[in-house]
């Protein structure tokens, strides 16, 4: 018998691969937050910039709605209010992101364009033990797509 050592990284896009469209939507997200926690800290807002420059109207009212659970204004559904808010949020800048960030990818998603895109641009973000962690994830993802999800 032999043995087939593959990276972190490898192994994801294979399984990312070999699922259904309602589990790769779910590996795609998972695939974001993992992204966003290895992101500097210094460059949290540039992406967050991005991220909310590419929402709908829908988009933003959703991420206004989780700004104004976190108090920091009056939440205006508006593209410059939410990037002047970002700083504000303190602790809650990553999720912030992750929520931006999920909402555009959700929208690429649907419109067919998101997958390989994400995962040729995120997974070379990723530190080994990262990818390593999101592995488990996806392998998980992998278990329940295979034991019979609605797909």
């Amino acid at each position: 018998m032999s043995l087939c050592f593959i990276e972190p990284q490898d192994a994801i896009r294979v399984i990312a691969e070999s699922v259904g469209r309602e589990a790769r939507r779910q590996l795609l997200g998972e695939l974001v937050r993992a992204w966003v926690d290895e992101i500097p800290e210094g460059e949290l807002a540039s992406h967050y910039a991005k991220a909310v420059a590419d929402l709908d109207e829908n988009d933003l009212s959703m991420l206004a709605a989780w700004h104004a659970s976190m108090e920091v204004g009056t939440p205006l559904a508006n593209r410059d209010f939410l990037v002047g808010a970002f700083k504000n949020l303190g602790d809650n800048r990553r999720e912030a992101l992750k929520i931006a960030a999920g909402l555009r990818g959700e929208d690429a998603f649907n419109a067919g364009v998101a997958e390989e895109q994400a995962l040729e641009s995120v997974l070379p973000w990723l530190s080994n033990e990262r990818a390593t962690e999101l592995l488990a994830e996806c392998l998980e993802l992998y278990m329940w797509d295979r034991l019979g999800s609605e797909n």
